[in-house]
């Protein structure tokens, strides 16, 4: 991309659009187009037009999407697939529409199916059906890269995709009940710690693993995959097949995670374990060997970002 381009993020306040322009700024970029949700409500196409329309972006980065843990995807199954759909639908046509350079969809590593083969590679998408907790948001992010993918097919646009794993860092939600498993264990351990509580009762069995991916390593993966050459990244994807997945290669179960936290916030407490609620998919890690092979690996290491993520939340604690 040229360093006069003008990037619209879509989510530019969110845990993955803060990051992707934290991240640009560095690299030298400087004309971003950001609105806020009161600003332009994203599920309205009439006003996502305009808004494209009297802008004129270069490059779109929708990083815009409602998300949340397991209780929040049981709970607002209808908001989840619905608005999402409707963020993707009206972004990307405006996109076509307004013939940007180049876009850039993201969408989340539940996508693929509650049983698929470990580490689960891009050609696993559609074998088998989801995983129930979150099937709403899986199926309205598998819709969003399939629209990429239709546009390209038969338009010739630059609609690339990347399939993140679980996501943690700066600018995270923290809520008590709605957010992902990290910061809701950052909270809960942080909030035992100060209170003096005697345990801290983590969800599920403790025996489910997960992968998990710095938000900045994330950025870091999205400048290189929206500035590879066309003919690069079409070289390791297929016309129906045009994903990639972002992610560590590395992963640990829940439990191992929870001491890790325990260890980061420096809690002395007990831990326990709640085999009543559910683990959701035992076990979630990507094969990143198409982004690897294209020179992209991440770089942060699970301690050293609980550590980083947790000093951001206590300093906005204190504010």
């Amino acid at each position: 991309m040229n360093k006069n381009a003008t990037i619209y993020i879509a989510g530019h306040q969110g845990l993955v659009g803060s990051a992707i322009q934290r991240k640009l700024k560095s690299e030298g970029y400087q004309n971003f187009l950001l609105r806020t949700h009161r600003e332009l409500d994203l599920t309205d196409q009439a006003a996502v037009l305009a808004f494209f329309q009297s802008e004129k972006p270069d490059y779109v980065i929708l990083a815009a999407a409602k998300v949340g843990g397991i209780y929040a995807n049981n709970t607002y199954p209808a908001d989840f697939i619905y608005q999402n759909l409707m963020i993707e639908c009206n972004i990307i046509q405006a996109a076509f529409q307004q013939q940007v350079l180049g876009l850039l969809f993201l969408g989340s590593s539940c996508i693929y199916p509650k049983f698929a083969e470990q580490p689960m590679r891009e050609d696993s998408l559609l074998t088998s059906q989801l995983e129930s907790t979150n099937e709403p948001y899986a199926v309205a992010k598998i819709a969003g890269l399939k629209l990429c993918e239709s546009y390209n097919r038969q338009y010739g646009t630059d609609f690339r995709s990347i399939m993140p794993t679980n996501l943690y860092g700066s600018n995270d939600n923290f809520h008590p009940q709605n957010s992902h498993v990290i910061p809701a264990l950052l909270r809960r351990f942080h909030e035992a710690k100060v209170n003096g509580v005697d345990n801290v009762t983590v969800w599920g069995t403790g025996n489910a693993k997960r992968e998990f991916l710095h938000v900045d390593d994330l950025a870091d993966a999205c400048i290189f995959v929206i500035q590879l050459d066309k003919a690069i990244y079409q070289a390791q994807t297929q016309p129906m097949l045009s994903h990639l997945n972002v992610g560590t290669g590395y992963e640990v179960s829940i439990r191992e995670l929870a001491e890790m936290i325990k260890q980061v916030t420096g809690f002395a407490g007990t831990l326990l374990f709640d085999s009543n609620q559910p683990d959701g998919t035992l076990r979630k890690l990507l094969d990143v060997s198409k982004l690897n092979n294209l020179g992209w690996r991440a770089k942060i290491g699970l301690l050293e970002g609980l550590r980083e993520a947790y000093r951001w939340f206590v300093a906005v604690e204190k504010n």
